[in-house]
């Protein structure tokens, strides 16, 4: 069995912020998308550390858990892209 463990303050970007890739290089959408994913294609476990850095926002947060979240249901119910509506 394959560990890996992401520092995000080390390994991603020091200060992660934003939701979107247009708030930046240290987006939630830039570290699900370019890490976080292909670390659980990759590996039977993935671990993120979130120490290092003390001020994530609930957005940033959840667009990576949350948004990892809405990916694979999607892809267990098998729609490819999967729009949230407000």
């Amino acid at each position: 069995m394959s560990k890996c463990i992401i520092d995000l303050a080390k390994d991603f970007h020091q200060e992660p912020y934003g939701r979107y890739r247009a708030d930046g290089d240290g987006s939630a959408e830039a570290f699900r998308d370019e890490r976080l994913i292909p670390a659980i294609g990759e590996h039977d476990q993935v671990v993120v550390d979130l120490g290092g850095y003390n001020y994530y926002g609930s957005s940033f947060l959840e667009e990576v858990f949350g948004g990892l979240a809405r990916e694979y249901i999607a892809l267990a119910c098998g729609k490819a892209d999967m729009t949230m509506a407000m």
